[in-house]
């Protein structure tokens, strides 16, 4: 037997793209959040129901599989309207997430750093803003007297939303102040002419792996969804090139919640300004494709479409290719082909970062003072 939460997915086919590939990762998501499905409920509509999104006969279907399976939570793989929400729960007599709050849930649970959980408060107040309504039974009662609680006539809701307000206010202020000491810090690398890498992918594409792999870190790496939510930056030797400094950043996911990339603004920044993205993919993932672009949508999302960027193609040894280079017409590296978990073409990897960084280097690394190469901010 297990303790863990039981769950039932359900995804509707309303005409969007992936339809089946984003239930399989829905699933992904759920285990990583400590769930265990339990069933799943699928169908197809036209369009989405304004009240329930699924509809009347299909909210029943999933009511039954609640019951015969014991679930505590159903989930979406949708985004759910607040009104579609608090009707579900109404109908289903549970808790219901939408695809946002569910990734919102692992983000709670994987955050390690102050300014980690800082970011995920962050988008979890904006998110819950929006479905305040779902938590009152009082929102018509009014509230009189006179303090910061609440002025005359000023109902419980509006209490609640301008509370939030001013504590979004306040994390946006201090995810400020941490967004300006690594911009000293990156101005201090660039002045000492050392490059700048950061590791960005699809999550689970082995980013963490990679960056264990090169620097042994000793960071947090695993088969789910999410493994790694802390920016962590670490230097890196490497002969004929000098001080290299890598960046391993939160994974990626198609549909990505707005508000989770507004709240990470001050962990993406180390990609915007990095000189080089490594973009690692999951070679034998034969979704791949997809996912590569959808990585490139949030680059572009975040404003680092114009960051150079080295395709990764990690796990190789599941895809069965050959560790090799390939590159561009115009010589230029495009693509690596490595297994960051056996470390096949890593010597290949390292190789093509001291071509980039003595391609960008004004002088030879030998000419480079030691100062020049420490003042990185970083201990």
């Amino acid at each position: 037997m297990t303790d863990q939460p039981r769950v039932v997915l359900v995804s509707l086919d309303v005409g969007t793209p992936d339809h089946e590939e984003s239930l399989a990762e829905l699933g992904l998501l759920a285990q990583s959040a400590g769930l265990m499905v339990a069933q799943v409920v699928t169908g197809r509509r036209g369009r989405p129901d304004a009240a329930t999104f699924a509809g009347s006969g299909k909210v029943e279907e999933i009511a039954r599989a609640v019951r015969e399976s014991g679930a505590s939570q159903v989930i979406f793989d949708h985004d759910l309207s607040p009104i579609q929400e608090r009707n579900l729960e109404r109908a289903l007599q549970c808790r219901v997430l939408d695809r946002t709050a569910l990734i919102l849930e692992i983000f709670a649970q994987r955050a390690q750093s102050g300014a980690g959980k800082l970011q995920v408060e962050l988008a979890q107040l904006r998110h819950y803003a929006t479905r305040l309504v779902r938590g009152w039974t009082h929102l018509e009662r009014q509230r009189g007297g006179i303090g910061v609680r609440g002025g005359p006539g000023e109902t419980q809701l509006e209490i609640d939303r301008r509370l939030i307000a001013g504590k979004i206010k306040t994390i946006e202020g201090r995810l400020a102040k941490l967004e300006k000491s690594r911009a000293i810090q990156r101005r201090a690398r660039h002045r000492g002419g050392v490059l700048s890498v950061s590791l960005v992918g699809y999550t689970n594409a082995g980013k963490s792996t990679l960056f264990n792999r090169l620097t042994h870190a000793g960071v947090y790496a695993a088969d789910q969804l999410f493994a790694t939510l802390d920016t962590t930056s670490r230097k890196l030797w490497l002969p004929g090139a000098g001080q290299v400094v890598l960046s391993d950043t939160v994974g990626f996911i198609t549909r990505l919640p707005h508000s989770l990339v507004a709240a990470f603004h001050a962990t993406l920044e180390e990609t915007v300004h990095a000189d080089l993205l490594l973009h690692v993919v999951d070679s034998a993932n034969p979704n791949r494709q997809q996912q590569i672009e959808a990585v490139n949508g949030v680059l572009a999302e975040i404003g680092a479409e114009p960051v150079p960027q080295i395709l990764v193609m990690n796990k190789i040894d599941l895809s069965g290719a050959a560790p090799h280079v390939a590159r561009d017409e115009c010589g230029n590296i495009h693509a690596v082909y490595l297994s960051a978990r056996t470390g096949e073409g890593i010597d290949l990897l390292k190789q093509a970062l001291i071509e980039v960084a003595q391609a960008r280097r004004p002088y030879p690394v030998e000419q480079a003072t030691a100062a020049e190469i420490t003042a990185d901010g970083m201990e």
